[in-house]
Parts: C-alpha cells; structure tokens; sequence
C-alpha cells in the first residue's frame, strides 16, 4: 500500500514509523529537513523536503497511485487544502487533522467528502472521549463500548483482592461464562491467552463482556469498594481538557486548575454551560491541591502539555489519596515508565489518532480499530462479507493465526461472546485482538 503522510509532526512521525514497520511504501513530506533526517535514516521509509500545498511536489511524490493521504500538520487550513489537491490528483483516501470542533458534526461529512476531504480527525475529541470513558467507572483503566454498550472491553488492573487469580482459564472462563480474558499485559510482555493461562497479580487484563454482566466483573475482580467518580479535579486548559469538560457526564463536578490567566478568562467563557469551576494556579501546588479539595476528590486528570508534571502530578494525587489518576503522555518514551508507576490510565493522542487512520487503510469491512497501547495489542471491528472464509466453519476450526482471538460478536444488535462452537455469520459485528501480527492478514479472513 503507497501511502503519503504529510507533517513530520508528532502524529506524522509516530504514525511514519508505525506503518513502515509493516512494510507500507511510505513517503513523509515536511519543509523541515532536520524533522525528516533522522527519520530516513532509522526507519524504512522514504522522505521529502517540500511543501503539501505544492502541486508539483504531489505530483513528485506519486500522489496520482497513493492509497491513502494524511495531512496531520499543525496548520488545519493546510491540510485541508492539502488533502483537496491529493483527492483531485488521484489520491484513493484522504486524511486531514483539524483543530475545529464544529467540522465535525455529522451533517457536514458529505460536504468535507465533496472538497476531497475523505475523513476528518479530531485528535483531542478522541482523547476526550477516552479519558469520559475511564472516568465512568473508576475501578477501570481502559473501557470500549461497542454498539452503544452492546459488548464492552474493559482492561482492569488486577490486585490482591481479585477472586481468579492463579488459576487456568479454561477453569474460570468457560463456554457458558460471562466474560473471556482476551488479552493480558504482564510486566513488558503481551499474551493472547488460551485455557491453560493464569491470571496473576499485578496484571493488566482485558476482558470482553455484555453490558449487563459488568457488577458481576467488577465483584470477581475485587473491585467493589472503588467509589464512582462524582467529584474530577483537572490539570492544564488546553483543548483536550476543553472537549473532555464539555462531554462530561452532567453528574460529575469539575474543577480545572490552568496556571495563565488569560486561558482561565477564556475557559470560564467557553465552559460557562458547563458551570465546571476555573482556578487559576499550578496543580503541582500540594497546599491548592488540598485547599480546593482533592481530598474529596475521585479522579484526578493531568492534561498539560508535559509529561514529566502530568506523571508526577498523578502521582502526587495518588500519594493524597486519589484512586483514579489520569495522565496525558504524549512521549512515547515516558509511556512505558508511567505504566510502571501505576499512576492509572495513560492517554496518548498520537496512538489514539493513529487507530483511526490505520482503520483507513484495511479493505475489508471494519468499524473500529484501536491500539492497546498498553497491551501493545489491536482490536478491529470487523463485518464479514456473504462467503467469507471466516463464515464457513464454527471458530476452533477456522486455524486463526497464533497471536490472534476473537472476544466476541453482535448480531442484530445484541452482542454475544464467542467460543471455539460459534459460527459467525455474514453481517455480524466482530471483535479480533491481535498481538505481533500484521491485521492485513486478518482481513482476508473477512473478505
């Protein structure tokens, strides 16, 4: 697959090294010849000093045979001019970051469709969505709701009190269970599990379940005595926090501590409606932190754009009793020292976008794709076609790759999970987890 990403930026370059390890055919295009450097040399991709407005850079680059085209500059009006010259050059797909909340609204896709502009990423309204999802259920590090809730993934971190640890899955997990275990971090590796696997302490386990079956998860897991999330204390004004205070559950009360006055003037304008409370001072500060209350405080989110003072800022608000921490580390580097911390959720714009777009670049018919960042994993959301290899044998006989499972399904609306008996059929919503596996392979299983 030819793809061109346009912005050696954060989200262009995570995504350039992502894909060229799966071998793509990939052109980065940047104006910055030292952003563009370092990363031909390392990495199996070709590079391109020029501008994305230009068309006879487009042209240079092949645009007229690219499957997909990216523009995840930091200038919006640029890359939406950018994918409207790909599209009009011959690019399949288009891709273009925005910072505008009001392109995204559903009415306005044909339109955006019309100028050559194929799909629209938000990258803080997805980063927002997450963190809402994490804060609904404070016992949770990660949740996915599928079909509105009708299958839910949730990645639990597993402690003392969890009921099933030390045993073989097949023993706790079985055909007439509610739940599977699809996929399980421990230390720095990933397993996909099968019925001779143990959970053990200290686990980041994912399990896949029906919404109705969530009390019975969160009872196994010893998870009972964590306290819903009322009472939110947030770090740093910018958008994500912007977007993620103004999707909130109206049940929630929050408090956004922004250290520029001129930001909180704004935030108190454009959160009016939202009555969320704007302080101005630094969220490091322990004295503000307990004079406004953390101690009554459920959750505790670290949004500035600095890793090292979110990390430390959640840490702060675990040492002063905060259950639920959330940290937004946009340094891939620092991610893995986060998650050895256990500070809690971990949010990252780059992976977030990047799940997105490669969901762009699959043929077959997929809803969903969303890296595990923890996990190193992916989960697709797939559809099988009428005849697909995938529909004409019950699951223990279709050979699937090792690293690769299928947690569930939903059929008609209604969501199942899925054992080695199952026979999936044509028009059936499919969950498939992958670790060290390229998901093209899986597709073809759908089509």
């Amino acid at each position: 697959m030819k793809i061109i990403i346009a912005g050696a930026c954060a989200i262009g370059t995570y995504l350039a090294k992502l894909l060229s390890r799966n071998h793509h055919d990939i052109i980065l295009i940047d104006d910055d010849a030292e952003k563009l450097e370092q990363l031909g040399a390392n990495f199996d991709l070709m590079t391109m000093c020029a501008s994305c407005t230009s068309i006879r850079s487009l042209k240079d680059a092949g645009v007229e045979k690219a499957d997909l085209y990216i523009a995840v500059t930091p200038d919006e009006s640029r890359n939406m001019t950018s994918c409207t010259l790909a599209k009009a050059l011959g690019a399949r797909k288009t891709v273009s970051r925005i910072d505008n909340y009001e392109y995204m609204q559903p009415e306005l896709e044909q339109f955006f469709r019309q100028l050559g502009v194929t799909s629209l990423i938000y990258p803080e309204m997805l980063a927002a969505k997450d963190i809402n999802n994490g804060l609904k259920m404070s016992w949770v590090r990660q949740r996915w709701d599928v079909h509105d809730g009708a299958l839910v993934m949730l990645g639990i971190k597993l402690r003392e009190s969890c009921e099933i640890l030390n045993e073989p899955l097949k023993n706790i997990s079985g055909p007439n269970d509610p739940y599977h275990v699809v996929a399980i971090k421990r230390g720095s590796d990933t397993i996909i599990p099968n019925g001779n696997d143990e959970l053990k302490l200290y686990d980041l386990a994912y399990f896949m379940t029906t919404r109705q079956y969530i009390p019975y998860i969160r009872k196994i897991v010893g998870k009972e005595h964590y306290v819903d999330v009322k009472n939110v204390m947030i770090m740093g004004g910018g958008r994500t926090a912007v977007r993620a205070v103004k999707t909130m559950p109206e049940y929630m009360d929050v408090k956004l501590i922004e250290q520029s006055d001129r930001r909180c003037e704004y935030l108190n304008n454009v959160l009016e409606e939202q009555q969320a409370m704007v302080i101005n001072g630094d969220g490091r500060d322990i004295s503000l932190l307990m004079e406004e209350g953390i101690k009554n405080t459920q959750a505790f989110v670290a949004l500035t754009g600095n890793a090292e003072t979110n990390i430390l800022a959640c840490l702060t608000a675990k040492r002063l009793g905060v259950r639920k921490t959330v940290a937004m580390v946009e340094n891939m580097d620092y991610v893995s020292m986060a998650e050895s911390l256990d500070i809690g959720t971990i949010i990252n714009k780059k992976a977030i976008a990047a799940s997105h777009i490669y969901q762009m670049m699959l043929d077959a018919n997929v809803q969903n794709v969303r890296f595990l960042m923890s996990a190193n994993a992916d989960v697709a959301e797939f559809i099988p076609s009428e005849g697909s290899k995938i529909t004409r044998k019950p699951v223990k006989d279709l050979g699937l790759p090792y690293g690769v499972t299928i947690g569930g399904l939903v059929r008609k609306g209604e969501g199942a999970l899925v054992s080695g008996n199952t026979q999936i059929e044509a028009g059936d919503s499919v969950m498939v987890f992958c670790h060290n596996i390229n998901m093209k392979k899986i597709e073809n299983l759908f089509n």
